[in-house]
């Protein structure tokens, strides 16, 4: 999987689905790339957090989790952004899989709905 890396790809999927957990918000947004593109994650945590060594724990944790959860859930041609929350650097790992495992399916739910109309399909 690839990660985001640039504030306007970042700002982008803020505008799309959005799943919040104890340990962790999910956001998702379908690309216009295609579906054969892979899914790309990106994960963030803000400065209420803490200094920049908890931060970095924090980022840590949510990429260890989406390593486990992603390859699932994730979709082909979707970006994901993770938001730490203060409760990700505490939690016990398993709470922070199962938080995120449930915060994919909610967003995957949201990406259906609002999934665009095949093209070729004819509107009556």
């Amino acid at each position: 999987m690839e990660t985001l890396k640039r504030r306007r790809e970042f700002l982008a999927v803020a505008k799309g689905e959005k799943a919040a957990a104890p340990t962790v918000v999910l956001q998702a947004r379908r690309r216009t790339v295609g579906e054969a593109a892979p899914a790309r994650l990106g994960f963030t945590a803000t400065k209420k957090l803490g200094n920049a060594v908890e931060r970095n724990h924090i980022k840590r944790r949510l990429r260890a989790a989406a390593r486990l959860v992603a390859a699932q859930h994730a979709r082909p041609g979707c970006d994901y952004v993770l938001i730490g929350r203060v409760a990700t650097g505490e939690a016990r790992f398993s709470k922070l899989v199962a938080d995120l495992t449930g915060a994919f399916k909610r967003v995957n739910t949201g990406l259906d709905k609002s999934a665009p109309p095949e093209m070729g399909s004819a509107a009556a």
